[in-house]
């Protein structure tokens, strides 16, 4: 399959990222026949238990996606997708069992669909992960582009259908095709022979430690904190159409579940839509000014749900809103893909999607709660007002550029030469540098410190602290503290990249002419003292 290599197209010429990209649309399409089978159960019960589907969704993976991120940079992540496929299915035969058998209760429903929410959780960070795997680095973004047009490809058809079986057979067979479509992942999954390329761990390494190296990178890397700021500034106005468009359909338009589907694929025709013009738009406007751009249109929607009585009104309003969801899903997934190394990209892309899924979960039912009390026009016009302060805000918080980036991984440190050996859980280690600069480097020495700063932390560091000698001032030294010393040795060989590299490069020719930094290991001596290998090495002879 040829492609030109700047095509929007152009990942679906690789063969596994390209049938799992069509079993992902079948599964997709399952999923969103199940949604409106769920939803529109529900419209008799309230507007608040309506928007607990989406809840009841996107709630665990604020609560099981960092562990999940975890088991994706530690284990093989084809098995993890794997256990995550067969999980759902489970789910999804009981409910389709209950469904059949008019046992289904709004209890049960949320129930189930939060335990197939867990099964998305498991899976989501391993998903993501592999990408990077299944396509070139330059086309992640395209690669994210499609995996947006995937799951709107999957809203225009999935709700649909998905609205005219309930109207005509009733929820039990959307529950029954939603489970059949794991098969088709799992099919292309058990066939797929994932070149061997373990991500390295750190021996003996802890859930809770693991956790913690994810959140201690993501806390010290710019660039991912301003698109999970992004994220953030976006989702909770964004959820306002998905959380309330049930509540539109039924009440303000006065359509049944077939009526609800063809909005939402409405929604869904307008990313496909959207896909081919995502190239000139970017071009256009850039990352940031999609960003911008996308937040607006979907604030104009929202105002024109608040108002419209006529469901092609409705409907017109809602065919730039899918160009404008996938402009915006797709700038900040390929944003986050691009800034995260290999070692922990499970754990920073399994943050993403806490913000991102946590953000719908925790402001659905608030959305729900408000057309309750408020009326559904007034909470429309609400998320209205979020997503127009969203958009200004681009200009004061923009992504950051990219240019000049390189996560790949760099192994530039040397072993450490020690005249002993510490066992993986010794440490705490303190690591000290020692360089000696001239007065006219030290400005510019200490400037390209702050960057080494947040390289260290991101690898492991728990403290920095730079120092200048009161009786030698061209003497500096830098220490940091590491955990232990695995953590340590896996900053020497899988968490360094080349960015890292060069920002050390950049503070190395700042030394004086003639001298070279050097570097010691100390290790906790309240421990006691520790027992050479070679007792004479340890007095130089």
């Amino acid at each position: 399959m040829k492609l030109a290599a700047d095509s929007a197209w152009a990942p679906l010429a690789a063969r596994v990222f390209r049938a799992l990209w069509i079993a992902q649309l079948v599964s997709n399409t399952g999923s969103w026949m199940q949604t409106v089978g769920a939803q529109w159960l529900l419209v008799g019960h309230g507007a608040a238990l309506v928007t607990l589907v989406q809840t009841a969704s996107s709630l665990p993976v604020v609560l099981l996606a960092l562990p999940s991120g975890v088991l994706a940079d530690r284990y093989d992540r084809r098995k993890v997708l794997l256990a995550a496929q067969f999980a759902m299915l489970a789910v999804s035969a009981v409910l389709t069992v209950l469904a059949f058998q008019g046992a289904l209760t709004p209890a049960l429903l949320l129930g189930l669909t939060f335990l197939l929410g867990c099964g998305t959780a498991l899976m989501g960070p391993a998903w993501q992960a592999i990408q990077p795997e299944l396509v070139r680095r330059e086309q992640l973004g395209q690669a994210a582009a499609l995996g947006a047009v995937n799951m709107n490809l999957a809203r225009a058809v999935g709700p649909a259908l998905g609205g005219a079986v309930v109207a005509a057979a009733g929820p039990g067979w959307v529950f029954a095709f939603n489970a059949l479509s794991y098969l088709g992942i799992a099919a292309v999954l058990l066939v797929w022979r994932r070149p061997a390329t373990p991500e390295p761990a750190v021996q003996g390494e802890g859930l809770l430690a693991a956790v913690q190296a994810g959140r201690r990178y993501v806390w010290h890397a710019p660039g991912v904190r301003r698109v999970l700021l992004r994220t953030v500034l976006f989702i909770p106005g964004g959820a306002a159409l998905w959380s309330l468009l049930p509540l539109v359909a039924s009440r303000s338009l006065g359509l049944g579940s077939g009526g609800y589907g063809l909005l939402l694929g409405v929604v869904g025709v307008g990313a496909v839509g959207g896909a081919f013009a995502l190239p000139v738009i970017r071009r256009t406007l850039g990352a940031n000014g999609t960003l911008a751009a996308g937040a607006a249109v979907f604030a104009a929607t929202l105002v024109v749900l608040a108002t419209a009585r006529l469901p092609w009104i409705a409907a017109a309003a809602l065919l730039p809103a899918g160009v404008a969801w996938i402009g915006v899903l797709s700038s900040l997934n390929a944003a986050v893909q691009q800034r995260l190394p290999g070692w922990v990209r499970g754990r920073g892309l399994a943050v993403y999607l806490v913000v991102f899924q946590g953000g719908q979960a925790l402001t659905a039912p608030l959305w729900g709660l408000l057309a309750q009390v408020l009326g559904l026009s007034t909470a429309l016009l609400a998320g209205a007002v979020l997503l127009v302060g969203g958009a200004l805000s681009v200009r004061r918080w923009p992504l950051y550029d990219t240019d000049g980036l390189d996560p790949s991984p760099s192994d530039h440190w040397p072993v450490p030469p020690l005249v002993f050996e510490p066992g993986p859980s010794d440490g705490p280690v303190l690591v000290s540098v020692t360089y000696r600069i001239a007065p006219e480097n030290w400005a510019a020495f200490t400037d390209c410190m702050r960057h080494m700063s947040l390289s260290r932390r991101r690898t492991g560091a728990l403290t920095w602290g730079l120092f200048q000698d009161g009786g030698d001032p061209d003497r500096f030294v830098e220490n940091y503290l590491v955990g232990s010393w695995s953590e340590h040795l896996a900053q020497h060989h899988s968490r360094l990249t080349a960015s890292d590299r060069r920002f050390e490069e950049r503070s190395r020719r700042l030394v004086k002419e003639g001298t070279a930094p050097e570097v010691t290991h100390a290790f906790d001596a309240a421990a006691g003292p520790v027992v050479p290998v070679h007792p004479q090495e340890a007095h130089g002879t």
